[in-house]
């Protein structure tokens, strides 16, 4: 690269977070290379639910507009108990004043990434590389020398700065050293999906059913063709295997267990998965800053984690533009790293765990009580609307923004 031609920025791990904050600082004109370590976008069929906020930030590039050819806007969503009973229903119409977008939108994750893509590909600044590992990195100075692998062969690219995007098990967090701060849960997350429709039991597209043994989360996805792939997430056991979990018969019990029908349940895919509640202790060094999932994962029940990563991507492109192109200092960088880090600790962090531990209370004083307390709060429109605005993101992404 010649001394004329300004350094790029390169984005390790082509996921949402990534290629969101590589679309954004395409969009400043800003040089940015994608190296993603596998040959093609993954297909990930856990994240799929987006916030307002989230909405917006994504629509100035147009990857709002095309999420909703197909997503599926969500303006209600319930508690409800084992007994199928409904305990309370949230209408986000209540915050109608505050957002265009008073829902939330499902849409599966390996549906988002190829807008986004798409979107990049457009951009003359940017450039995205599959099957490119982003094995290490050594900073001088003013800029980064990237080691990447493809093919086997190994070569380096000089950058302005390294953006982390790379996951929850991210190479370049690990070698700069960063505590991952936080903890495992014990119990699996087995996640089953089936075109049945659960509306016809009085489910929104977003339900959330509490019991202290077997807990539930329902989503609806979009689907070809209707009534859509409505997806129901339950703990497992710690001491269940993998096998155990995923075996035919007992899934279908469990489908039953939480919604009889008569007749089997047609399964169109179940998987499990483990989740972390962590959050990197440092999410900035020297000129390698964390984002996404390489700076924090949390359990998905309220739908947190990735939204928070675009969050992320939006927050740091806008000032990484600007430090890029001398407009700014760097610490704008650390400005970057303690808002969005508040903003994980105090509320993704906060209500994700918060949420789990209200879905699966054992003490049935405890259940009861807070059960009373969501029927209050659903109504009466002023609690309610300050419930929405927490659960929506809109009150903690405000008070992030606000930390200098």
């Amino acid at each position: 690269m010649s001394a004329t031609q300004p350094l790029p920025v390169v984005v390790a791990g082509a996921g949402p977070t990534g290629l969101m904050c590589a679309l954004a600082l395409a969009r400043q004109g800003v040089p940015v290379i994608v190296f993603e370590a596998e040959p093609a976008l993954t297909h990930d069929l856990r994240a799929g639910s987006y916030h307002p906020p989230t909405l917006e930030m994504m629509a100035p590039f147009g990857i709002t507009a095309r999420m909703h050819e197909t997503g599926i806007p969500v303006p209600q969503w319930q508690m409800r108990d084992r007994r199928g009973e409904l305990v309370a229903q949230f209408d986000l119409g209540l915050i109608a004043d505050l957002t265009p977008y008073p829902y939330r939108l499902h849409l599966e994750q390996h549906r988002l990434t190829p807008i986004q893509l798409d979107l990049l590909r457009r951009e003359p600044a940017a450039t995205v590389r599959f099957a490119h590992a982003v094995t290490g990195f050594e900073q001088r100075g003013d800029r980064v020398r990237v080691t990447v692998e493809h093919d086997g062969a190994t070569e380096t690219v000089e950058a302005a700065w390294l953006v982390a995007a790379d996951g929850g098990r991210s190479v370049v967090r690990k070698q700069l050293g960063v505590e991952f701060e936080g903890f495992t849960w014990p119990e699996h997350f087995l996640v089953v999906s089936t075109p049945y429709d659960l509306a016809r039991h009085g489910f929104t597209p977003n339900a959330y059913v509490a019991d202290p043994s077997e807990w539930a989360a329902v989503f609806k996805m979009p689907h070809e063709g209707p009534p859509g792939l409505w997806r129901v997430a339950f703990p497992s056991a710690p001491d269940e295997t993998e096998a155990q979990v995923l075996d035919a018969e007992r899934v279908e019990a469990r489908m039953q267990g939480f919604q009889p029908r008569p007749g089997r349940y047609d399964i169109a895919y179940q998987s499990i998965y483990r989740v972390h509640q962590r959050v990197a202790k440092d999410w900035r060094a020297g000129r390698v800053v964390l984002a996404g999932d390489a700076a924090h994962l949390n359990n998905p029940l309220g739908g947190f984690g990735l939204n928070s990563g675009i969050h992320d991507a939006i927050n740091l492109a806008e000032k990484l533009g600007r430090v890029w192109r001398g407009e700014a200092d760097e610490a704008l960088i650390d400005l970057y790293a303690r808002q969005r880090r508040h903003a994980t600790v105090e509320q993704v962090q906060a209500m994700s765990i918060r949420n789990k531990r209200l879905l699966e209370e054992r003490d049935p004083a405890v259940q009861r009580r807070n059960m009373e307390q969501m029927v209050a709060t659903a109504a009466d429109p002023v609690r309610a609307r300050e419930h929405l605005l927490n659960t929506s993101m809109i009150a903690g992404l405000a008070r992030a923004m606000a930390t200098q």
